[in-house]
C-alpha cells in the first residue's frame, strides 16, 4: 500500500528499470529507502538552500540524485539565481564538472530557462552558447525560453540573433523556433515581417503547422484584414492542416468587430458537421460574444442553430433558448 501511495504526479513512468531495481531491490531496508525519497518540491527547496549558501558541491549532488530518482528539474530548481545574480559564474563552473552527461545538460537547460524567465536574456544566451560550444547537448529547445522572453518584450532583432547563434552552435532552428518569432510579429499586427519569417522558414524546408497558421490568422485579424485571414484558412484546409480552436475565434471576433454578424454565422456553418466538439465551441463562442455585445436577437438565432445541430447549450447562454414559433434572422452585412 505504501508503494501505491507513491504513484503520484512526481512519479515518472519512464524511470529506467535499473534505477527501480537499485532503489527497491537493494540489500538496504525497504523503509530506509522509501524514507530517503524526496519529492520534486523538496529537491527544489534543498537545491535553492544550498545555492544561497554557495554550497555548489551539494547542488551537484542533489541534481544528480534527483535525476537518478527520475525527477526532472522545474521552474523552481534554480530560483536562488533571482535573489543573488552574482552566483551565476560560480554555479556554471560547478555544473561543468558534473560527470553524467544528461544531468549536466538538463541542469544547464534549467539555468537557461530560469534566466530567460527573469528576462536576463543576454546571460541566458551566453549559457546556451556555452552548451553548444562545449557540446553539453544544446538543442533548439534549449534556446526556446530565450525566444519566448524576447518575443514577449517585442525585441525581434534580438530574437533573430538567437537563431544565428543557434546555427553557429550547429543547432538547427526548429519549426517551433520560427513560430515564436512569427507569433510575436503577428501579435502586434506586423503581417509583413511575419510573412518574411514564414518565407525563411519555408526556405529551410519546414512546412507551416497549426501554430504557424494560428499566428498568421491572428496577425491578419489584428491588421483588420479578415479577407486575408479567410484565405489563410482556405490554405489550411487545402494543406490538410487542422486549425486550432483559437484560429476560428480570431476570425469570428474580427467579423463581429466589423459588424458582420451574418458572415460570422456563415463562417461557423461552413465548418460545422465534422466535429461535434468543435461545433459546440464555435457556435457557443459566437453566441456568447453576441450576448456580451448586447446583440440579444442575433445571439438567439445562433442558439437556434445550436439546437438544430443537436449540440448542448453551454454555460453563459441561459435565457436564450429559441422560440421556434418566432424565428428571427441576423441583420444583413453592410
Amino acid at each position: 500500500m505504501i508503494a501505491l501511495r507513491g504513484l503520484n504526479k512526481n512519479c515518472i513512468p519512464s524511470l529506467p528499470i535499473y534505477n527501480v531495481a537499485a532503489r527497491y531491490m537493494s540489500t538496504q531496508s525497504p523503509n530506509s529507502n522509501l524514507n530517503a525519497i524526496l519529492s520534486i518540491a523538496e529537491y527544489d527547496e534543498q537545491i535553492n538552500a544550498a545555492g544561497r549558501k554557495r554550497d555548489f558541491a551539494a547542488v551537484r549532488h542533489l541534481l544528480s540524485r534527483r535525476l537518478s530518482d527520475g525527477l526532472l528539474n522545474t521552474n523552481n530548481t534554480f530560483k536562488f539565481i533571482a535573489t543573488d545574480p552574482s552566483v551565476l559564474d560560480e554555479l556554471l563552473q560547478s555544473l561543468a564538472v558534473i560527470d553524467d552527461w544528461f544531468t549536466r545538460k538538463h541542469a544547464h537547460d534549467a539555468v537557461v530557462a530560469q534566466l530567460a524567465r527573469l528576462y536576463r536574456t543576454a546571460e541566458a544566451l551566453r549559457v546556451a552558447e556555452t552548451m553548444g560550444r562545449k557540446k553539453y547537448g544544446a538543442t533548439a529547445v534549449t534556446f526556446h525560453p530565450i525566444l519566448i522572453a524576447l518575443a514577449r518584450k517585442k525585441e525581434m532583432s534580438a530574437a533573430w540573433r538567437v537563431l544565428d547563434v543557434m546555427r553557429a552552435c550547429n543547432v538547427r532552428p526548429a519549426l517551433t523556433s520560427y513560430n515564436y518569432i512569427i507569433s510575436a510579429h503577428c501579435f502586434v499586427g506586423d503581417v509583413a515581417s511575419a510573412a518574411e519569417a514564414l518565407a525563411k522558414m519555408e526556405a529551410e524546408g519546414m512546412r507551416p503547422d497549426s501554430m504557424t497558421y494560428d499566428a498568421l490568422v491572428q496577425g491578419a485579424c489584428r491588421a483588420r484584414k479578415v479577407e486575408a485571414a479567410l484565405v489563410l484558412m482556405r490554405r489550411m484546409v487545402e494543406d490538410g492542416v487542422p486549425a486550432l480552436f483559437s484560429t476560428y475565434t480570431h476570425i469570428i471576433s474580427e467579423m463581429l468587430r466589423c459588424g458582420c454578424d451574418r458572415a460570422a454565422l456563415e463562417f461557423v456553418r461552413i465548418f460545422a458537421g465534422r466535429d461535434k466538439k468543435l461545433d459546440a465551441e464555435n457556435f457557443g463562442f459566437l453566441a456568447r460574444r453576441l450576448k456580451n455585445l448586447k446583440r440579444i436577437a442575433e445571439a438567439k438565432v445562433v442558439v437556434e442553430e445550436i439546437v438544430k445541430w443537436g449540440l448542448p447549450i453551454g454555460d453563459g447562454l441561459e435565457g436564450l433558448e429559441p422560440n421556434l414559433q418566432c424565428k428571427r434572422d441576423l441583420p444583413e452585412i453592410e
